[in-house]
Formats: structure tokens, C-alpha cells, sequence
């Protein structure tokens, strides 16, 4: 295994060779405003990262990712285009696993820049492919803008594809949710008999919780709509359910992707883009007739992405994370520019793991 004071010298390695692409070095705190993570992901986020407080300061987490810290800072001052490099400690709580690492170093790539997001994408991928040359690794790839396209295309109500959207990276319910709003899974009984009583919310009801009446209220009436709803149409439900499974590589699966696009038209768009980024891999040497696509990847993982996304992995060593991964993040921009965006695309690599598997290798 890698000692600190070697990783932190490959770190230092991969930023110069960030920087000599032209990437303006950057740092930033290690202690985050927990307000801001709790705004982007939820309470969900308080398993995965470390927090702490105090008077003047509020919360706090310790680092959990570069990416959200580099865009507010992008966003407040940066000029554009901009090409940013970093590295240093991220910490994240491993409680379902705890025999990864919790605190480990990071070093990453990041584009801000409007004039082409496809090679933008090629751009950063081939970069840090470029940097991880000699490990044998194998490179994931996938593409979230094509499922939020074809849900948001879906004939069905505003409301159940705001659900659906919710629920993208959290494939279960995302299948929960599905199965409902197609009529395949039956309402619970309890469900039931609340919808069809004359007045759920009676006025001697005990108060049981934080929601107040007028709030338990709008749900039902929400419920209620929702099941006067029309089911999702079969031919897009089983559209949808294939688009899910396509794992190819990805000229293939971008043939594969057209078939389905004459029942999901709505997908057509994120297409055209599909393919310029394939046409910008292959401008920049990358062998895309092998290049592995999965419609489904980076669902479990990579929350904030909102377009391509990528991952490297060593398949000799199934124990290890990946170890470099990124994507597109144009709706974080959005979301943390208060009025202003700009499309962006990075990655990060792990320079510990790559010094680990250099050392398996020799």
C-alpha cells in the first residue's frame, strides 16, 4: 500500500500534468457548509459524510467531494472558459463498508466552457485516460441526459415525472414508482381506504408528527389525483425498461438507442450528442468501436451528474473502487449560480489506488 508521502507526490505529479493542459491550480477548505449539501442532496448525505459544528460557523462537513466547492467558487469569480486542477483530502463515512478507506486523496480536472460540451467531455476523458495509461484498466461510460430526456418526455402528469426525476439515482424506488404509475403494482389496501374515505383528516384527530393538517391534507388530495391518473402507456413503459438495460459498446448501443428513440422521441436530442462526443473521443484517440456504454451507469453513484458519465476500474482487483470517475454537472452550475450556468464537465482520480495497483504490476 501507498504511503501518504507518496500519494501526495503522485497528486502533485498529476496536477502539474493537469496544469501544463492548461488548468489554473486551485484549493479549497476542508470544512464545507453542511447548508449547502443538505440543499443539494438531502438528509441522505449526513450517512456519507462527517459533520460537525459550532457557534459562529453553524454546521459544517469535512470535504466530501472537490466538485461542489470548485463550482460556487467558479460561479462567484471565475471567468469563462476556465480549466481548473486540485488535490487533497475528500472524507467520507464508510459505514456499509468499512474496510474502504474513509479519508483519501483526490485529484481533479474540471471544464467551464460553453463553446462545445461534446469536446468538452472527450476533453477530460481523455485526459485522465491519458493519466492512468499503463494500469489496464476498463472505462465505463454512460450518459444520465438520456434517461432524464425520456422521462421527461413520458405522457403521463407534471407530477409524476417530477417524481420520477427525484428518484433517477435511486434505482429501486425509481422501479417502485414505475411499477405504480403503469398500473403493474396494486395500491395497499391502507392507501385505498384512506383515498375513498369522505373525510380522512377528521377535526378530532389527534396531531401524531411534524406535518400539520393542511399539509396531511394536500398529500391525500395529491394521492387522490394521481390515481384518477391514466397509467403510463405500455409501448413507453417497455421503451423505458429497455433503454434501462442497454449495455453495449457504444457504437452499438448508440444504434441500439435510435430503435428505441422511435417509441421515446424525446431522447432524440440527448442522441446527437451522444454521438458528436463519439465523434470528439475518437478525434482525440480513443478507441470508441471498444468502448464499453451502459445507459444505466452512474445512478448508484453520481448524484449531481446530469450527463455523460464515465468510470475507470481494475477488473484484476473487484475489491477496489473505481479509480478515476467523472461526468457532466450543467444543472449544478445552475443550481449554485443563483441565475447564472455554464456547462461543466470534470473528473477526479485517486492517486493512492493507481500508486497500489503500479506496485501489484511491478
Amino acid at each position: 500500500m501507498a504511503t501518504r508521502a507518496e500519494t501526495l507526490a503522485e497528486a502533485a505529479r498529476l496536477r502539474a500534468l493537469f496544469a501544463e493542459a492548461g488548468a489554473l491550480p486551485i484549493e479549497t477548505p476542508i470544512l464545507q457548509p453542511a447548508e449547502t449539501l443538505l440543499d443539494l442532496y438531502g438528509e441522505d448525505i449526513r450517512a456519507r459524510a462527517y459533520v460537525t459544528s459550532d457557534a459562529l460557523r453553524g454546521e459544517q462537513m469535512l470535504r466530501p467531494d472537490f466538485t461542489v466547492p470548485v463550482v460556487q467558487m467558479h460561479m462567484e469569480h471565475g471567468a469563462e472558459p476556465a480549466r481548473y486542477t486540485y488535490a487533497g483530502e475528500v472524507f467520507r463515512r464508510q459505514e456499509q463498508d468499512p474496510a474502504r478507506a474513509s479519508e483519501y486523496v483526490q485529484v481533479g480536472y474540471e471544464v467551464f466552457d460553453r463553446a462545445s460540451p461534446a469536446g468538452a467531455d472527450a476533453e477530460v476523458f481523455a485526459l485522465i485516460s491519458k493519466a492512468l495509461n499503463g494500469l489496464n484498466l476498463r472505462a465505463a461510460t454512460g450518459d444520465i441526459g438520456i434517461l432524464l430526456a425520456a422521462v421527461k418526455g413520458l405522457n403521463t402528469t407534471d407530477r409524476r415525472k417530477a417524481a420520477l426525476m427525484r428518484h433517477i439515482w435511486r434505482p429501486r424506488r425509481f422501479r417502485a414508482l414505475l411499477d405504480r404509475f403503469s398500473g403493474r403494482s396494486p395500491v395497499p389496501p391502507t392507501r385505498a381506504a384512506l383515498l375513498a374515505a369522505s373525510d380522512p383528516v377528521p377535526v378530532t384527530a389527534p396531531q401524531i408528527g411534524l406535518r400539520s393538517a393542511a399539509e396531511i391534507e394536500g398529500r391525500i388530495e395529491a394521492l387522490r389525483l394521481d390515481a384518477e391518473s391514466d397509467p403510463i402507456g405500455a409501448t413507453e413503459l417497455a421503451a423505458l425498461e429497455t433503454l434501462l438495460t442497454v449495455r453495449e459498446t457504444a457504437p452499438f448501443a448508440l444504434a441500439h438507442l435510435r430503435d428505441i428513440a422511435v417509441d421515446l422521441p424525446a431522447i432524440t436530442p440527448a442522441l446527437y450528442l451522444l454521438e458528436a462526443r463519439l465523434d470528439a473521443l475518437d478525434a482525440r484517440g480513443i478507441n470508441v468501436d471498444r468502448l464499453d456504454f451502459e445507459a444505466s451507469y452512474g445512478r448508484t453513484s453520481m448524484e449531481y451528474y446530469d450527463g455523460f458519465v464515465f468510470g475507470f476500474y481494475a477488473e484484476s482487483r473487484p475489491d477496489l473502487p473505481a479509480i478515476a470517475t467523472g461526468g457532466r454537472y450543467d444543472a449544478l452550475t445552475r443550481h449554485l449560480g443563483k441565475g447564472a450556468e455554464i456547462p461543466a464537465v470534470g473528473g477526479v482520480l485517486r492517486p493512492g489506488l493507481m500508486l497500489d495497483l503500479n506496485g501489484a504490476a511491478a
